[in-house]
């Protein structure tokens, strides 16, 4: 008798003649090393946020009490969230859509992350070529942004180099003065003087559109062959930010004047613990720097192997991801104590948070150190490091969602469905160069990731506990790592996390502010068009629920109650890591029990497939109950 020939798109990949070692699914792609993974997560959670965000609000809320509010809601926000992303991507090897086979019915949490994380790509990649501006500016013998003379400085312009020089005696008044790096940045870079507002863009600026062709260039060649390329530039871009970050906080710290800046940085205020602000600030610190709810955690688990240890992995990003934090703000306000006491003002004067330390503040205080230029090219190399990779995530996470979602058509043109992604949203950035392009990138910065990725993070952590199931989530991990969450974090998952995530959303919208940058004003309709852009990526949810149930059969309530079901082929990917009820629900599947997969595999029986006999008593002993 003739053998039957199985097609080839029915064959499951474990049956393939394939490398033995690889254990994920092969058409996919995954980690090549073991550190990508984890130099990936870093990279991404270690962004600019840790540098020009954290420092400033530690010192705005309390200097060093300040630490207290932020490890608590590390504990009871930031840690288990991570976990839970990372264990919905592992346990799937599915991207930020596809994953929602968990439960159909919200496939438009996932339509609304990459919304979000399309705006955000967008004017962040914006923000690097600010960086790469200032880095080739910083390439020559005197910084331009060191005296004042040049043709876009006014008579305000005051040069610290004259105070210096002049009789110290003679109080100056420098009230009404602004320095060279606030003019360089404002009238030289952004060219702001050339636009009225928000309504009136102006003119492209050539140079700052050759720097954001520049920066979209270099993310698509290090994500052109997915996470095989960008997981090796990883290895640079995470680690070298490390030792830029290092040589700046020794040769801040041993500034003149350093410990003023570090004592106001640190002082603890415990009266501040008091107030609610300092907590929700605490929060909103985490939940920004971890990058939860992105989907680019989620992206990279999902090419992780089936075992590996995101457990001890969740550990070392988040703790470490703090610790920079914490360091970046020593080198931060070393320099500006060092600066405070050269100019004769108080720390508070000079100490700024976002684009305003980063292209003003700090370009000015390296001009007053000897080899300027080459503190200057250093200091925004390290931003460069920092913002590619958090930029890398956010491309991997639009690729993967798409491709996963159309995996015959797509993926074996993801690199030139990679370029289109890119020139489309370079071309969307084209407003950023403008001269108005500023008051672009500060609406997107203060509405884009607000309020919807709040809603975004606490549907889907509700989704996995309580439509999924909990004791269903927590034997899906014991069954990938071969051990159950403790109380600690199901406790968080059920009631802390969520509870948390939405006081800050109610404190949100309670002290919602209109957006400003200095003293303008935005108009109401730039308001209403930020507003627009938050409820859109959560209009995505109830959006994706009509779709859902439109697709079932039955009453309204019967339909509602299959889309909420996890679909037929929810589960591991590769069929021997499919065990009790995930056993042969892959289209296709060829072996009815993967444990002989395994054993084939293998030649034995591992830890895992006691894990696997383990959880398929358990749900016996249950379903006899």
């Amino acid at each position: 008798l003739a053998q039957p020939v199985t097609p080839e798109l029915l064959v499951s990949p474990s049956s393939q003649d394939g490398d033995l070692g690889s254990e994920g699914p092969e058409d996919r792609g995954n980690w090549t090393g073991r550190l990508d993974f984890l130099l990936s997560c870093i990279g991404y959670c270690v962004g600019l946020g840790n540098v020009w965000r954290f420092p400033y609000r530690a010192y705005t809320n309390g200097g060093g009490a300040f630490l207290v509010p932020y490890f608590i809601m590390l504990a009871i926000c930031g840690i288990p969230i991570f976990f839970m992303e990372l264990s919905l991507g592992q346990f799937s090897s599915l991207g930020p859509l596809a994953v929602w086979k968990i439960s159909p019915l919200f496939k438009g949490v996932g339509m609304g992350t990459i919304l979000i994380v399309s705006l955000v790509a967008i004017y962040y990649n914006m923000i690097i070529a600010y960086v790469l501006f200032y880095l080739f500016a910083s390439l020559t013998s005197d910084l331009p942004w060191q005296h004042c003379g040049n043709w876009w400085n006014t008579d305000l312009c005051l040069d610290h180099h004259v105070i210096k020089a002049g009789n110290t005696t003679f109080p100056v008044n420098i009230t009404n003065t602004v320095s060279p790096s606030e003019e360089y940045w404002s009238r030289y870079v952004l060219h702001i003087q050339g636009s009225s507002g928000i309504g009136d863009p102006g003119r492209i600026r050539w140079n700052l559109c050759l720097c954001l062709l520049l920066s979209w260039t270099i993310v698509y060649l290090c994500i052109l062959k997915g996470v095989k390329s960008s997981g090796k530039v990883v290895y640079f871009t995470a680690t070298f930010p490390y030792l830029i970050l290092v040589m700046l906080l020794i040769r801040g710290v041993t500034l003149e004047g350093a410990w003023k800046g570090i004592r106001f940085y640190l002082t603890p205020q415990f009266d501040h613990l008091l107030s609610s602000k300092v907590w929700i600030e605490a929060a909103l610190q985490i939940f920004y720097s971890l990058g939860v709810g992105f989907g680019g955690l989620l992206t990279f688990a999902s090419y992780n192997t089936f075992h590996q240890n995101i457990y001890r992995d969740t550990f070392i990003v988040t703790l470490g991801n703090a610790i920079t934090s914490i360091l970046a703000g020593f080198a931060i306000f070393s320099v500006l104590g060092y600066m405070s006491q050269e100019l004769g003002v108080p720390v508070n004067q000079v100490a700024k948070a976002g684009p305003g330390l980063a292209f003003v503040v700090y370009p000015q205080a390296m001009t007053m150190l000897p080899l300027s230029p080459f503190w200057s090219f250093l200091f925004f190399f390290m931003l460069l490091t920092l913002g590619l990779d958090s930029q890398f995530a956010f491309m991997e996470t639009i690729v993967t969602a798409v491709t996963d979602e159309f995996p015959y058509y797509l993926r074996p043109k993801k690199a030139s469905f990679s370029a289109v992604i890119c020139i489309a949203l370079f071309l969307m950035g084209l407003i950023l160069t403008t001269e108005g392009g500023m008051y672009w990138l500060v609406l997107l910065d203060d509405y884009s990731a607000g309020f919807g990725l709040m809603v975004v993070v606490i549907t889907t952590c509700l989704v996995v506990t309580r439509v999924y199931g909990m004791k269903r989530f927590c034997r899906d991990i014991h069954m990938m790592l071969g051990f159950k969450p403790g109380p600690y974090f199901r406790a968080c998952w059920m009631v802390l996390s969520p509870a948390t995530m939405m006081a800050l959303l109610v404190y949100n919208i309670i002290k919602y502010q209109p957006s400003e940058y200095g003293s303008y004003r935005f108009p109401a309709w730039a308001e209403v068009l930020g507003i627009l852009m938050g409820v859109l990526s959560c209009l995505m949810i109830p959006l994706g629920m009509v779709v859902a149930v439109l697709q079932e059969e039955g009453t309204l309530w019967e339909r509602v109650q299959q889309a909420s079901q996890p679909a037929m082929d929810w589960g591991p990917s590769l069929e021997e890591n499919r065990t009790g009820m995930y056993v042969a629900s892959l289209a296709g599947s060829q072996s009815p029990k993967p444990l002989m997969v395994h054993m084939r595999k293998y030649g034995g029986i591992t830890s895992y497939e006691n894990t696997a006999i383990e959880v398929d008593r358990e749900m016996e002993e249950e379903e006899e109950e």
